[in-house]
């Protein structure tokens, strides 16, 4: 079937070339329409559990999406005042951005604690400072500073912080992106200071993505182009694998719009990895063709000969890779989950580019006489000679050292870490880095997260000392040891029940209740009145809270009221500290407020990553199976499956392993190198036990066999890696981390993987293959097996 498949190829190569200048034509429309999921929401399954308190916070208390600006003033707090005139001015900047709904900094509490001063002999409230905010010998002014140090200033009073609060992104018809560049254009002219935050986080990251799937995809290419030009010294073969690699990025570009799947945070590598998996399948072309002229073969007389070989294990290696690929399908992470499925679509268009191109661009022309063998290849085949001797000659020794090897270091896989900071998926030197570390330096924590409590719509005086209570346990109860020994609190704690204290200090020595109700009240109400970003954003009502199922007042015009305590934790810790302050915090509140829950940005990314580490592992056993059973199919033969699995498993629990005990903590991209690496590594394997079926088939010994596969194949291998090992280092130029991670991973398990295939493999078929020639039975399994044509 290979042969009259291969005189298909050859009788319909223009129509096929026409019907692949047509698709890429039909395709080029819609690929310019691939955009971009944004929302941090979307890295995670539907149902999972830690969406929903999310999407209560974000409901509730409008968006919860905080942009904070930051810059240094050392007169900041001078008795001029001319720190907080100018930090009026750029506050005010700030608030006329489009896409924000408020601001708050020092300049909007010194304002509202003059507004308050009519309120104060009224309600009781303490004595209004003249000079405002910054009166050093006002209790009031100094109490404020005391409570949103860390959320409006640093403790060196120099560190200036305005929190932004962004309108909901579906609310405003500005462009989110569009809102973080403004934001940072006015700060960096008015302050030379910088923003950090979620928005900016997830702004900058898809703006490095974007960036990177193109530069890398044209890097990629022109490496990839060279290394087949210096190779093989043929523009011929570079035009092929250039045309071959941008019609299945078309289609699959064109296909992913068709069924409404868009780009995540790890589909950078889209572009690069279809052009890695493209480039390697022409190479394995690209040998045997040659090879065939130099036998003396007419063009199309080679065509035929290397059509009809590689047509079998062309299709189940590409099937091995949309196997590989296709098992990320059941990680819980959206952004995991979608990578597989696109590059699944992109290793199934590669072989349908194949098919389309390579017969008609191969044949046109006109070729040289005889395809030259050049001084480069020569030595490649002795080298791959010496390595065959090698194996044939200590065959136990090779076998201990490998098997040694491989104990130790995927014992390392044990002493795996997760990265669970956020800010690590970005070069050091990127401004939301230097940002991050400035706010976690001078303001105390850059890790955001809130408590959500069920709340009265009316706060009284029991309610707000029940929650007085909890945010005191949380101060003393979590704590940190700092590096003298000393217990330190891992917490910043800021809610409206302490800004209410903070300007009725009287409220919680008042035994009177009416009084307290009277203080009380117009406390809140100078807060809400004069300081609406406070108020707003630290009580409020879930209009989708579904009043049957919880038993609330159905005559209530809305849903119920939530209370807002917000957190702030150091960023760089590593995920056992974070899971356990998590715990901890989560333990204690629903001591207090069964009912509680505890959400926020710093909870999303602590679980994100987890639950990426925990994909890594299901993916790769899913992947064995399958691409074991792609295997079965294509060979017939459970031997040749174990044995083609092993040489390329191996390395992957290696460079794994490796990991663990160089320190290396698992991030987006190494979680997903397993199943990956394995799906492309396989591709060798498949093509040299095919050889070593077919030269059996013909006749020759298991040391004859494996000669004539380790130089034929072999240098096709040793091509095709190196695309491979070319192709993903292009990936480490990235401004993305994770992007950088997956590219230096795969480069070294696509070496090991190579490794394995000329070392190991043949040493394992030598093991397993009887040196007698192939019984008739055996030998039609073997036919059978050579000639199982995709139908």
């Amino acid at each position: 079937m290979s042969d009259r498949l291969a005189i298909l190829l050859i009788r319909f190569r223009w129509w096929l070339l026409a019907i692949g200048v047509l698709l890429g034509t039909l395709a080029f429309g819609p690929a310019q329409r691939l955009d971009f999921d944004r929302s941090i929401e979307n890295m995670f399954a539907a149902n999972d559990p830690l969406l929903q308190p999310y999407a209560r916070l974000k409901r509730t208390f409008g968006g919860n999406e905080v942009v904070m600006a930051v810059y240094d003033d050392p007169d900041l707090l001078h008795p001029d005042r001319q720190g907080i005139q100018r930090l009026a001015k750029i506050s005010e900047a700030l608030q006329e951005t489009e896409g924000v709904r408020g601001v708050l900094s020092l300049a909007q509490l010194d304002t509202s604690l003059e507004k308050m001063s009519a309120a104060a002999s009224l309600f009781g409230l303490a004595s209004i400072p003249e000079q405002g905010i910054v009166q050093q010998d006002n209790d009031l002014s100094q109490r404020f500073l005391r409570l949103f140090q860390g959320y409006t200033h640093g403790a060196d009073q120099r560190t200036v912080a305005i929190v932004c609060m962004l309108e909901p992104e579906d609310a405003v018809q500005v462009p989110r992106r569009e809102t973080i560049d403004a934001l940072r254009e006015k700060i960096e002219s008015l302050a030379d200071g910088q923003i950090t935050g979620e928005p900016v986080m997830l702004v900058d990251g898809f703006r490095y993505i974007e960036d990177d799937g193109y530069r890398l995809g044209i890097g990629c290419t022109i490496l990839l182009s060279l290394t087949i030009l210096i190779c093989f010294r043929s523009w011929r073969w570079v035009l092929i694998s250039i045309s071959v690699v941008q019609l299945a990025l078309l289609l699959t570009r064109g296909v992913l719009v068709s069924s409404g799947l868009r780009l995540s945070m790890v589909s950078s590598m889209l572009t690069a990895i279809v052009t890695v998996v493209g480039i390697a399948t022409v190479v394995h072309v690209i040998v045997r063709f040659r090879q065939a002229r130099s036998d003396g073969l007419s063009p199309h007389d080679a065509f035929r000969h290397m059509a009809s070989i590689l047509a079998v294990p062309v299709f189940w290696a590409l099937m091995t890779d949309t196997v590989g690929f296709a098992s990320l399908t059941i990680a819980e992470v959206t952004p995991v989950r979608d990578f597989g499925i696109m590059m699944a679509i992109g290793s199934m268009m590669v072989l349908v580019s194949v098919v389309l191109l390579v017969p008609a661009l191969t044949l046109a022309g006109r070729h040289p006489e005889h395809a030259q063998t050049w001084k480069s290849e020569r030595l490649l085949a002795a080298r791959l000679n010496q390595i065959l001797g090698l194996v044939e000659r200590r065959p136990a020794t090779i076998g201990i050292l490998a098997v040694v090897f491989f104990i130790v270091t995927a014992a390392g896989i044990s002493r795996l870490q997760i990265e669970t900071d956020f800010t690590r998926n970005f070069r050091a030197g990127s401004p939301i880095v230097q940002a991050y570390d400035t706010v976690e330096t001078n303001l105390g924590g850059a890790g955001v997260w809130d408590v959500i409590l069920p709340a009265p719509e009316t706060l009284n005086w029991d309610y707000l000392a029940r929650v007085l209570r909890l945010e005191r346990r949380l101060r003393e109860e979590v704590v940190v040891q700092d590096s003298q020994g000393q217990s330190q609190p891992a917490l910043k704690v800021l809610s409206l029940a302490d800004a209410v204290v903070a300007g009725a200090p009287m409220l919680p020595r008042t035994r009177n209740p009416v009084r307290r109700t009277i203080i009380l009240s117009g406390a809140i109400a100078a807060m809400v009145t004069h300081m609406p970003v406070v108020g707003e954003t630290l009580h409020g009502r879930d209009p989708e809270f579904d009043l049957e199922q919880t038993g609330d007042d159905a005559n209530s015009p809305a849903g119920p009221w939530f209370f807002r305590i917000m957190l702030r934790a150091e960023e760089r810790q590593s995920s056992e500290q974070k899971h356990a302050l998590i715990e901890q915090v989560t333990e204690i509140t629903r001591e207090e407020f069964p009912e509680a829950e505890v959400t926020g940005f710093f909870v999303l990314l602590t679980n994100l990553i987890s639950s990426i580490l925990r994909d890594q592992w299901l993916t790769f056993a899913l992947a064995l199976m399958g691409i074991g059973l792609t295997m079965g199919l294509a060979f017939l033969r459970p031997t040749y499956v174990l044995i083609g699995l092993v040489p390329n498993a191996l390395p992957i629990l290696t460079v794994t392993g490796l990991m663990g005990w160089l320190g290396l903590p698992i991030n987006m991209g190494a979680a997903m190198i397993a199943a990956v690496s394995l799906g492309l590594s396989v591709d060798s394997s498949i093509h040299y036990l095919s050889s070593f079926q077919r030269a059996r088939r013909a006749g020759l010994s298991v040391t004859e066999s494996l000669h004539e596969v380790q130089q034929m194949v072999g240098r096709a291998m040793v091509f095709s890696t190196l695309a491979l090992i070319i192709g993903f280092s292009v990936l480490m130029t990235s401004q993305f981390v994770p992007t950088i991670y997956f590219g230096a991973l795969v480069t070294l398990t696509m070496l090991g993987g190579l490794l394995g295939n000329l070392i190991v493999l043949p040493l394992l078929l030598r093991l397993v293959t009887r040196e007698s020639l192939p019984s008739a039975s055996t030998a039609a399994v073997d036919d059978a097996a050579c000639s199982n044509e995709p139908s």
